[in-house]
């Protein structure tokens, strides 16, 4: 032993044991997989740790053994990773040869260590390159909350760049710091407000959580979980706005072509919803004829089809039913809604009663989250859509010959005629626009309703409230009430239930209508003189 001068000899004698047991330990830093060895927990869980922030390439491979009873011991410390092929060496990750099955013991685990293990996987992709990859491993972390993570979570936080990943891995820090029981009041405080601007339902279940810590740090939870609440009720707000958007959007396209038929030719035609109805088939026999490599884009080829199909419809019932009742608005509705039954059972006669099955396109598939709304691709397309063919038909109204016309006999149908405007034909096409429409709502309802007979009934009453709401022949005045009526009836759904709520936006129409009789915006036409 060397002589130290100044030294006792019982200090010399522990000075000579450390200098011994470095190199020990030096050997357990180099090489963290002994420890997965051993007989205790405590170590197996010690090694585990090491070996998820040691760097080491064959660390994800070795942790991902244990975690799915891979992991094996053998003599003298040796680890190895069972596959279908053999055995490979944990360390190197070759294959292992003259490996003697009888003198192997699995690794041993038990709840704590499936807890360091689980940590230890989401710390080893904290430090993948990609940061997709990070900001999932972080919210990993953050679920888990295992405070043996805290070492890595520092280590990745040291050199990340990625702005989103390093938000992900501070609010992971954060859940993980609160789970500690080493962690003073002051790091408590600090990762509530970390965690508070989360602000989703994870963040405020971990802060609920914390009623027996410390007053200070319990008040401060409380406090955060109420703001999370305040943000979650306004995000709520968004999220009904969105649903009655779009639900305004569905009955826009099926107003929209009313607005024509009975606003502007004052038609009560009850077999509209039909029209709506052949849009929709047409979409499902679109489907079952184009090939598979234009599957994705039949919804598109559909929608001129369904506009020339229900606008053909739209066309003939006019020419053979319709023109004989003006003037006779009883007589009308008892015809059309005879027809309405008619083209049902045809319907059912040709593609059978049963629903049938339209396909959403992969690009209509799906949902996206922003902020705290969840927005649905197809909804997000209708709503696209109404506004598209709203504009489109506004568009043709008015600056195309066939509007011009429309407008001319809508105003003074006599002065129209006399000007040598074929006023027959006039109503015939008008009356096939308002269907054509009609029937390109239907393919629009066909990606979000059931295709079947009776699709039309379901809108033919709505359709009509939102004309009269919005103005009887006002285009304008159909796109505020269809937006205002679904609007209302998602926000009273979650008080009254669809059913009453339905019916209270019923009876608040009925005393607007007994207010202003014409609707939010009257307009004059041929309706009004009758």
């Amino acid at each position: 032993m060397i002589a130290v001068p100044g030294i006792r000899p019982g200090m010399r004698l522990l000075l000579g044991l450390l200098l011994w047991l470095l190199p020990v330990v030096a050997a357990a830093q180099d090489d963290p997989f002994g420890g997965l060895a051993s007989d205790s927990f405590d170590e197996v869980i010690a090694a585990v740790s090491a070996l998820a922030v040691s760097g080491n390439p064959q660390a994800a491979a070795t942790i991902g053994a244990l975690q799915n009873d891979a992991l094996f011991a053998g003599p003298d410390a040796a680890i190895y990773i069972k596959t279908d092929d053999g055995y490979l060496d944990a360390r190197t990750g070759a294959k292992a040869a003259d490996v003697n099955e009888d003198d192997l013991n699995p690794v041993r685990v038990n709840n704590a260590v499936r807890r360091a293990v689980d940590a230890a996987m989401g710390s080893l992709n904290l430090f993948s390159p990609d940061p997709a990859a990070r900001i999932k491993a972080a919210g990993e972390v953050f679920t888990a909350r295992n405070p043996a993570a805290l070492p890595a979570l520092d280590r990745a936080l040291a050199k990340e760049h990625d702005p989103a990943a390093r938000v992900a891995m501070q609010q992971a820090r954060a859940a993980a710091v609160l789970a500690s029981p080493d962690s003073t009041d002051a790091a408590r405080l600090a990762a509530i407000g970390v965690i508070r601007t989360r602000g989703d339902l994870d963040a405020r279940a971990l802060l609920a959580s914390l009623g027996n810590q410390p007053r200070a740090v319990a008040d401060a939870a409380a406090a955060a979980v109420a703001g999370i609440d305040k943000v979650e009720q306004l995000w709520s707000l968004a999220q009904s706005i969105f649903y009655g958007l779009s639900l305004g959007s569905v009955l826009l396209l099926a107003a929209a072509g009313l607005a024509i038929t009975f606003g502007v030719m004052g038609v009560i035609n009850m077999a509209h919803g039909e029209m709506v109805m052949l849009g929709a088939y047409t979409t499902f026999v679109v489907q079952q004829a184009v090939p598979p490599s234009l599957a994705g884009v039949s919804v598109i080829i559909a929608v001129p089809l369904a506009f020339i199909v229900s606008g053909v419809v739209g066309i003939a019932i006019e020419r053979t039913l319709i023109r004989y009742l003006y003037g006779r608005p009883l007589e009308t509705l008892l015809a059309t809604w005879g027809l309405s039954l008619v083209l049902q059972q045809a319907v059912r006669s040709i593609f059978g009663a049963n629903n049938k099955d339209v396909s959403t396109p992969d690009w209509m598939s799906g949902a996206t989250q922003w902020g705290g709304i969840t927005i649905t691709y197809n909804r997000l397309y209708i709503i696209i859509f109404a506004i598209i063919v709203v504009a489109a038909l506004m568009a043709s109204l008015r600056f195309t010959s066939l509007g011009l016309q429309m407008r001319a006999v809508t105003q003074n149908r006599r002065m129209a005629a006399a000007m040598g405007i074929r006023t027959p034909w006039i109503d015939a096409l008008t009356f096939g626009l308002g269907s054509g429409v009609a029937g390109m709502a239907g393919v629009a309802l066909s990606q979000i309703d059931n295709v079947s007979p009776n699709l039309g009934q379901g809108y033919i009453i709505d359709s009509f409230m939102v004309v009269v709401f919005g103005g009887v022949g006002n285009l304008w005045g159909t796109v505020v009430s269809a937006l205002t009526l679904g609007i209302v009836n998602k926000f009273l759904e979650p008080v009254a239930g669809a059913v009453l709520g339905k019916i209270v936006v019923l009876v608040l129409l009925i005393l607007f209508i007994q207010r202003k009789p014409r609707g939010l915006f009257p307009l004059k036409g041929r309706a009004v003189e009758a």
